[in-house]
């Protein structure tokens, strides 16, 4: 079996990497178009996929290149044959149905990374229009699969599969490396974000960013009236050059609480910092189930919003804490439930990893993906003949 995979990105989606790479493992030929602008596509090769470095994205804000991006992906198509075609970004998907079609037989996959764009009539009419017979969506969390489903997507075209991590690389480090750069003890509540900031996007009426880091400035804030021996920390930079909002977020924080909020900006090895929190909180307005299953991994007690993923992880009381979106009291007071119960919070962030162990192992996303393609080949009129 041939699949030609696209991403979008040469610097980032590692979980469309790892993916790939159990899946070269599995006896599955695999073949990725990938900007050649960032140390993706050397990952890409090292674990046996073949890489086309091309930018195949939707050209938003450069439409003149779209013919010649529909022609190179036209090209590379009629070059590798595939069996299967596998987006993983909406840019990428929508090039993909432009390039080939809506009635063509080759079967497409899109797997959704993040449910946004269906929460937003003009982008999810644009999905569903641009889809023909042989389009199939795979769903990385439950609430994504519902939107389809609700929109009037055949249930049996939408099917659910979580981007996978390496569980080897998630055991939960020895804490001192964090606090040590702080100069706190063991005593003094920590609390943390982790999350890139990504800039408002005024098309989809955002008046802050995705992640909601004001949400936890104001948590924090907040915290400190009641708590003052409270610090937190916010880890995480710029994303897609939103420099001037990653300064406005900075400002926020220094103008809300400057004692007790430090900005640790983009570190390595995260893993290493979860193990000094006393909670990880995750604000998102929208949200997949990353951030829930890197802290829950981690073994951290976590707060996070009702929103997309997160709820996949995070019951109510029982694997963690989750509060409205764009509510920092409510942040305020779940944080303040996991920091005064500790043997508590201890119990659901160790619910947390194990229902996150189940989920979330890439071997076993990975053979879910293999068998997803032999069951859409099976029913397309294209595996039909073959």
């Amino acid at each position: 079996m041939k699949v030609l995979h696209l991403v979008k990105t040469g610097v980032g989606a590692t979980w469309a990497y790892r993916q790939m790479r159990e899946l070269v493992r599995s006896g599955v030929e695999v073949a990725v178009a990938v900007p050649g602008d960032g140390p993706m596509a050397e990952r890409y090769r090292q674990a046996g996929v073949r890489v086309h470095e091309v930018q195949l994205d939707f050209p938003a804000r450069r439409p003149f290149e779209l013919i010649g991006r529909l022609r190179r992906l036209r090209g590379l198509v009629a070059q590798e044959r595939p069996d299967l075609v596998h987006s993983h970004f909406v840019g990428t998907t929508l090039m993909m149905r432009l390039a080939l079609g809506r009635s063509g037989h080759l079967p497409r996959l899109f797997q959704v990374p993040h449910p946004l764009h269906m929460q937003h009539r003009p982008f999810r009419r644009l999905d569903l229009a641009t889809a023909g017979a042989s389009d199939h969506w795979i769903a990385t969390c439950e609430l994504t699969g519902k939107l389809y489903r609700d929109a009037g997507v055949d249930p049996n075209r939408v099917h659910l599969s979580y981007y996978g991590v390496d569980l080897d690389a998630c055991r939960r480090p020895a804490p001192g490396r964090l606090r040590g750069e702080l100069g706190l003890d063991a005593s003094v509540p920590l609390v943390g974000m982790v999350a890139y900031m990504y800039a408002p996007k005024w098309y989809v009426g955002q008046r802050q960013g995705i992640k909601g880091h004001e949400d936890f400035i104001d948590a924090v804030a907040m915290l400190a009236r009641s708590t003052p021996r409270i610090r937190a920390v916010i880890v995480g930079a710029a994303w897609a050059g939103a420099v001037r909002y990653e300064a406005r977020v900075r400002e926020y924080g220094r103008r809300r609480c400057p004692e007790h909020l430090v900005f640790l900006g983009s570190r390595d090895n995260v893993g290493r910092l979860y193990a000094d929190m006393n909670v990880a909180v995750h604000p998102s307005h929208s949200e997949n189930v990353g951030a829930a299953g890197e802290s829950s991994l981690a073994e951290v007690p976590t707060v996070a919003t009702a929103v997309g993923g997160f709820p996949d992880i995070i019951e109510s009381g029982v694997s963690g804490v989750l509060v409205p979106p764009r509510n920092p009291a409510a942040l305020a007071a779940a944080i303040t439930v996991m920091i005064e119960d500790p043997e508590r919070a201890r119990a659901m962030a160790a619910e947390a990893r194990r229902r996150a162990e189940r989920m979330l192992d890439v071997r076993r996303t990975a053979a879910e993906i293999a068998s997803l393609y032999e069951r859409v080949l099976a029913g397309s009129p294209r595996g039909a003949t073959t």
